[in-house]
């Protein structure tokens, strides 16, 4: 018999955790205790939401978003960026994942959560589309180019069907990811940042409007002669001079932003009106 209950961040259920993704995910080193504790426990927008599925005790699923600020047509909202999930190799094929986040969604609505997003492959987006009730609104640009991206910020901020909002505090907290480091510089009106990729010769990129962001100059950014832009700009403020964009094919897992609204009422977003950057999802 499973039993379900939420998740929790003790010591000895982390652990837990780590062993369930190393059951899940053999070979991957981004799941120690520091980075669930980060991850789960430091956010300053709120603790992860997520639930646990138990065959006695026996961790057999397990499913986690992390609450983050957004704006979705001009009004501020609070939002969640599915992440984490996985289902013990035993246990897979019998529903687990589709209970958890049910649970998941319906623990975030009472608890004034507006909507649940993601950035899902190419092979987990029918399932979250088909049993979720998530849509998919479109595939993320990948361009890969040198210098800034010249977006132009005047346009992206009118009437953006969504975009994370982010601030000192919470931007200090994702620069601090104990599995990859974000650095970060000001440079003229604009904070850049920069995170490694699995290729040495290619950093992650993204920039945002200085404004009120007061963040002292990181180490230096990471400029290897190459960087990697993997998110959404809307076509009126993209102004990519010197990037060129990365053919589907061409890419080994082509991601998806996809997007499941928990309330009653609430506008549709709409292909092309949407602003993300890899600083909004977990890819670096």
């Amino acid at each position: 018999m499973i039993a379900f209950s939420p998740v929790a961040f003790t010591p000895e259920l982390l652990s837990k955790y780590i062993a369930l993704f190393s059951a899940c995910f053999p070979g991957s080193d981004k799941f120690s205790l520091p980075y669930l504790r980060w991850l789960y426990c430091d956010n300053p927008a709120g603790s992860a939401i997520g639930f646990d599925a138990w065959d006695g005790d026996h961790l057999a699923g397990h499913y986690i978003c992390v609450p983050a600020y957004a704006s979705a047509e001009g009004v501020p909202i609070k939002t969640m960026l599915s992440l984490n999930t996985a289902t013990h190799p035993a246990y897979q094929g019998k529903g687990l994942f589709t209970q958890l986040a049910e649970r998941t969604y319906a623990a975030a609505a009472a608890a004034g959560i507006a909507s649940v997003h993601g950035v899902a492959n190419a092979n987990s987006t029918p399932g979250f589309v088909r049993k979720l009730g998530f849509r998919l609104i479109e595939p993320l640009r990948a361009s890969i180019g040198v210098g800034g991206l010249h977006t132009d910020y005047a346009q992206l901020t009118q009437d953006i069907g969504f975009v994370r909002v982010w601030s000192q505090d919470t931007l200090a907290w994702r620069c601090a990811n104990p599995a990859n480091r974000v650095r970060h510089r000001l440079h003229g009106n604009l904070v850049q940042f920069s995170a490694r990729t699995q290729n040495s010769l290619l950093s992650a990129y993204a920039e945002l409007p200085a404004g009120d962001i007061a963040m002292p100059d990181d180490a230096p950014i990471i400029t290897p002669g190459a960087r990697l832009f993997l998110g959404l700009i809307p076509d009126r403020a993209r102004r990519f001079h010197f990037y060129a964009d990365i053919p589907r094919r061409l890419r080994p897992s082509p991601l998806n932003f996809i997007y499941r609204s928990l309330v009653d009422n609430a506008a549709p977003l709409e292909k092309g009106n949407i602003s993300l950057t890899f600083l909004d999802f977990d890819a670096y």
